[in-house]
């Protein structure tokens, strides 16, 4: 919420007794959507920052974290990606990294809220530049649905691109849901989905990886980048495969994309999935 002081825009993580601010210019939009409040800011170092019903969700400054370590360690685990499913990922940042792989034949975004995506294209144009390629498809529809519904080993990689497990992204969480997205993939399938703070939020992400391996997932890998606008600055995603992610990853074709990226590597791929000690300690 805002802070006392009305140039900046604050959020307070009561869980992990901190806050973040931003200074502000200017709000630049704000609406009631039929899900969630949605209010886009001009910041004075951080570009435009969008919020959810108070929460940040990302700043055109340092998104490419997030999207690029939600897509393309994913990618480049599978042997050959051509058929992908963003559940969430309104803002269409991780469809555009996604497209940048020329292998993908079809990338499907399932995003319940269609108004995260029309606000995008306003005051994120440059994550929206892959939203006309003709590989793009868009469904404004409960993920959670959609899963359901899916044929048995119709997609390659899922990548979950959802907001905390709260609200309607509560049931994305869970070994039901997991257990859909286990039917839907293919032989070689790698989830990936967005799993907090590890620093503030082990009580999500072990539950979690408990999860996926009751859904039949036979090697979980949890990764690690810095988020600087996002509680404790330190994030994580989750990829969950059928066969041994590590051996999968296919580091040669890492290291020599054809396409630009801000943070990721094949070196940072091998750093990401290196956990820190607590961690294993906090997966006994």
């Amino acid at each position: 919420m805002p802070g006392n002081d009305s140039q900046w825009f604050t959020e307070a993580c009561k869980e992990g007794g901190s806050a973040f601010s931003l200074m502000i210019r200017e709000k630049l939009h704000d609406e009631q959507s039929k899900y969630q409040r949605i209010e886009v800011y001009a910041t004075e170092t951080f570009g435009n920052l969008m919020v959810i019903d108070g929460f940040v969700m990302l700043t055109a400054r340092d998104n490419f974290l997030y999207h690029e370590m939600m897509s393309h360690p994913a990618l480049f685990t599978h042997p050959d990606p051509r058929r992908i499913v963003i559940i969430g990922g309104g803002d269409c940042g991780t469809l555009r990294e996604v497209l940048k792989h020329e292998e993908v034949a079809h990338a499907l975004q399932v995003e319940i809220d269609e108004r995260v995506t029309r606000i995008s294209e306003q005051h994120f144009p440059e994550l929206c530049v892959s939203n006309d390629d003709p590989r793009a498809e868009f469904f404004f529809g409960d993920g959670i649905q959609w899963m359901r519904d899916a044929s048995d080993a119709s997609v390659d990689v899922i990548i979950i691109d959802s907001t905390d497990p709260i609200g309607p992204a509560e049931g994305l969480f869970t070994e039901a849901f997991y257990l859909e997205c286990q039917r839907v993939l293919g032989e070689h399938g790698v989830l990936v989905q967005q799993s907090e703070s590890p620093l503030y939020h082990m009580g999500i992400i072990n539950p979690m990886r408990k999860a996926m391996q009751r859904a039949g997932f036979s090697d979980i890998q949890t990764l690690f980048f810095p988020q600087p606008v996002y509680p404790s600055g330190w994030w994580s995603a989750t990829m969950a495969g059928k066969q041994e992610l590590a051996t999968a990853f296919r580091a040669a074709a890492a290291k020599n994309k054809p396409f630009p990226t801000e943070y990721y590597n094949a070196a940072i791929h091998h750093a990401a999935s290196t956990a820190p000690e607590f961690f294993h300690r906090a997966l006994d």
